[in-house]
């Protein structure tokens, strides 16, 4: 049995005249199937923009977040960089007090605003986050500059400094050791006979003091300074004078032997001889005598470090 075809009509609203359209069954199938291919082929089209855009948004939305997470690492270590140079110019300020020196003074740019921020400036919207660590990093560059160039010239300075604190050390060390300031005849040895006048073994007045040392013992230079005398002299018998730069002059004398010579330079207990009795001596013992711009002193209170007074005025 035959099935009946589909009859459409259209009836067009200006005149009478109808168009009459007529379709087989399988007309009707093939159309409907054809929708139906359309509106899967549509269907599939949009999922696969909609997949896409999915995927785009977790794309955009991961490297936000990578973003994000690079732009606080940035921020932490600018912060980090940040609190360096502040210690680095504490640190600054602390050789600044210790040296006495101001140093240089922090170059701004007008309106207080540091000059080295404002080359290179970047422009960003606002509330960017990404302008907030810009802005950190800029100013960080600049506070670097400068730091940089201060610490430059402290360093400088400090060495200026070190090297006259040096100089002075030296120069401060060199007068003590030409201080006469050590017992000649060796720690702890007493004094049989003190400056002053005396009657025994005559009436004198004696012109350094007596150290109670043994025969043979090592005489040693009570400071620094150039030999200048090392022979026989009468009644101080075999006499090394040494002659201190500054004024002093030590006498080692009675000596049984001599092992320096004139020009010689000595340092500070140096070995000089041999405690002896030549001379006029009624016994073994150095006779020890201090000479200031050339009046004879007490050598005393030179056995055991000098005397305070002449130590303070070398301060």
């Amino acid at each position: 049995m035959t099935r009946p075809n589909y009859i459409v009509k259209i009836v067009p609203p200006w005149g009478y005249r109808v168009f009459r359209l007529e379709f087989a069954p399988l007309h009707v199938a093939l159309a409907f199937a054809a929708l139906v291919a359309l509106a899967g082929t549509l269907a599939g089209s949009y999922a696969l923009t909609l997949q896409r855009a999915e995927t785009r948004a977790r794309d955009l939305r991961a490297q936000s977040d990578d973003q994000r997470s690079r732009l606080q690492k940035i921020d932490a270590q600018a912060a980090e960089l940040d609190g360096q140079l502040r210690s680095l110019r504490a640190q600054n300020d602390q050789i600044r007090r210790m040296i006495g020196s101001d140093g240089a003074r922090r170059a701004r740019s007008p309106a207080g605003t540091p000059a080295a921020s404002r080359s290179g400036a970047q422009s960003f919207r606002p509330g960017d986050p990404f302008a907030v660590v810009a802005a950190r990093i800029q100013r960080l560059r600049g506070d670097s500059a400068r730091v940089r160039i201060a610490s430059d010239g402290l360093r400088g300075a400090t060495l200026r400094v070190l090297n006259m604190h040096r100089l002075e050390d030296l120069a401060r060390g060199r007068l003590l050791a030409a201080i006469p300031s050590v017992n000649p005849a060796g720690p702890g040895v007493g004094i049989r006979s003190a400056f002053g006048w005396r009657v025994d073994p005559w009436p004198e007045f004696h012109k350094g003091v007596d150290l109670d040392a043994d025969y043979g013992s090592p005489v040693r230079a009570g400071a620094a300074g150039t030999v200048v005398a090392a022979a026989y002299d009468g009644g101080y018998g075999n006499k090394i004078d040494v002659d201190h730069g500054n004024g002093y002059h030590t006498w080692y004398c009675h000596l049984e032997r001599i092992d320096v010579k004139p020009g010689q330079y000595v340092a500070k207990a140096e070995h000089l001889g041999l405690v002896g009795s030549t001379g006029a001596s009624t016994g073994p013992h150095l006779h020890y005598q201090i000479m200031l711009d050339g009046q004879a002193v007490d050598p005393a209170p030179y056995l055991t470090g000098g005397p305070s007074r002449v130590l303070a005025s070398l301060k």
